[in-house]
């Protein structure tokens, strides 16, 4: 089992930024394909960013070239930097991790374990 449990969400005006974290505990971190998704209300999970174990990163179009995923195996912590929210940047972040070795990296199924979510909320 792998424990994952989010921080670093809240409230910010557009154009801020926020850097989320996301604490593993069990099984061998770099190990694991990570990855970050998020929800808003009303709409479907979709799919941020993830770093493989080998550290290859991928984005979501709608945040390319304003977030930054990244790990640090020696801490179990994968990060996410936002920089220039936007307020449709809205909603529940959650972490995952999975280690399957036909890994696509955009589908939520590919990962087993998730943490609870943190809220993101971008004032216009």
């Amino acid at each position: 089992q792998v424990q994952l449990v989010e921080s670093g969400g809240g409230l910010v005006q557009a154009g801020g930024s926020l850097r989320l974290s996301c604490a593993a505990s069990g099984h061998t971190f770099s190990n694991y394909q990570l990855a970050w998704f998020r929800q808003a209300p009303g709409k479907d999970r979709e799919f941020v960013a993830a770093v493989s174990w080998t550290t290859s990163k991928f984005y979501g179009d709608s945040v390319k070239g304003r977030f930054t995923i990244s790990r640090d195996n020696a801490k179990n912590t994968v990060y996410l930097q936002m920089n220039s929210l936007k307020p449709e940047d809205t909603a529940i972040y959650y972490c995952a991790a999975g280690d399957a070795s036909d890994w696509s990296p955009t589908t939520s199924r590919f990962y087993d374990y998730w943490g609870q979510g943190t809220q993101v909320t971008v004032s216009s």
